[in-house]
């Protein structure tokens, strides 16, 4: 069986992980082995992380909400009913900029959820 040379190919993936690597304090950005154990971490912290933005956006947007509605007199959960009861369809997002940047235009949301 022939010898395989891996100079090449084994240079390449470890500058790899060293780029990946980059930014990290230390060793964690200098030796390979310590380097590799460090970029795992931070990929797999990254692949959960996407997945839980999500839910910290919504709880962010859920806490706007409930502090505008409650500014009508409304709780969180009485506003999604009623908005549900009067067929609005508006997302949290949405309702959560509306009562950041146009208190107005929440009001007259909740106004109209009201009259239902």
């Amino acid at each position: 069986m022939a010898r395989v040379k891996r100079g090449n190919v084994a240079r390449k993936r470890r500058n790899k992980i060293l780029k990946l690597a980059k930014g990290f304090r230390g060793s964690h950005s200098k030796l390979f082995r310590t380097a590799n154990q460090q970029v795992m971490k931070a990929l797999r912290y990254a692949y959960r992380d996407r997945r839980n933005r999500k839910r910290d956006f919504r709880r962010l947007w859920i806490t706007r909400i409930n502090a505008a509605s409650r500014m009508h007199g409304l709780s969180y959960s009485q506003l999604i009913g009623q908005l549900k009861k009067a067929n609005i369809d508006i997302n949290r997002k949405m309702l959560a900029q509306m009562a950041v940047l146009d208190p107005n235009g929440f009001a007259k949301v909740v106004e109209v959820a009201n009259q239902s």
